[in-house]
């Protein structure tokens, strides 16, 4: 199952991207396919053939994992009426 994270690199905006597995703690690189800016469109330092980025960890600051759409559908969400 691919998710949807948002990868934060030090000293570079967020950005979009898909990644088969959650990386683990003994891992030395996070590879991503699909890069994109959070707006969608492509990431101006990444060549637009590329399918796939591999970053270092030592440049990655954190990674958001988003929910699937399915797990949208399982969390309830409150309001106010």
């Amino acid at each position: 199952m691919a998710y949807t994270v948002v990868v934060h690199i030090a000293n570079a905006d967020p950005f979009l991207a898909e990644i088969e597995e959650v990386p683990e703690p003994q891992d030395n690189f996070l590879q991503c396919s699909n890069p994109r800016s959070r707006d969608g469109k492509s990431l101006h330092y990444v060549d637009e053939e590329a399918v796939s980025l591999i970053f270092p960890w030592h440049r990655v600051s954190f990674v958001e994992i988003m929910p699937s759409e399915a797990e949208r559908e399982e969390v309830e969400t409150f309001f106010r009426e």
